[in-house]
C-alpha cells in the first residue's frame, strides 16, 4: 500500500501503524505491580521498573499509616480491587491492616531491592523487591 503523508516516520514509506507504551500503559502497569507487591510480599520486575514501584509502593504505606478516609480513597483509586491474597483480601485491606502497623515508627524506607542477574531470553535485568523487615 502506498505511503500517505509522512506520519510515524521511520523509512521512506512511514509507518502504517504506531503503537508506543504510552504513560497510561505504563501506570496501568504499575498499579498491577505495586498491587501484587502488597498482596504477595515480593515481586521480580525489571530493573527499568524498579525505581517506579519502590516510589509507588512507598507512597502507598504513606497514605496507610495516616489512616484517614482521604488517604484510603487516595490508594484505592491507584490499587487494584481483583487481586487478592490467600485469605481473600485485597490489596486496600493488607495495605491498611498490616503495613500501617508494620511501619508506623519508620519514616522511610520500606521496600528492598535485590538484583538477581539477566533474565534469559531478552538478557533484560531482574530486580527482586520485597517489603523490608
Amino acid at each position: 500500500m502506498a505511503s500517505q503523508g509522512r506520519k510515524n516516520v521511520h523509512g521512506k514509506a512511514g509507518v502504517r501503524f504506531k503503537a508506543p507504551y504510552t504513560a497510561s500503559k505504563n501506570y496501568a502497569m504499575l498499579r498491577n505491580v505495586v498491587s501484587e507487591l502488597i498482596v504477595h510480599g515480593e515481586v521480580t520486575v525489571t530493573s527499568g521498573v524498579a525505581p517506579e514501584l519502590v516510589s509507588l509502593a512507598d507512597s502507598m504505606v504513606t497514605l496507610a499509616k495516616e489512616n484517614t478516609l482521604a488517604s484510603r480513597r487516595q490508594a484505592a483509586a491507584v490499587l487494584r480491587d481483583g487481586i487478592k491474597n490467600g485469605e481473600g483480601k485485597s490489596a486496600l485491606e493488607v495495605l491498611f491492616s498490616a503495613f500501617a502497623e508494620k511501619f508506623k515508627d519508620r519514616t522511610g524506607g520500606y521496600t528492598r531491592t535485590y538484583k538477581l542477574g539477566p533474565r534469559r531470553g531478552d538478557n533484560a535485568e531482574l530486580v527482586l523487591v520485597r517489603w523490608s523487615d
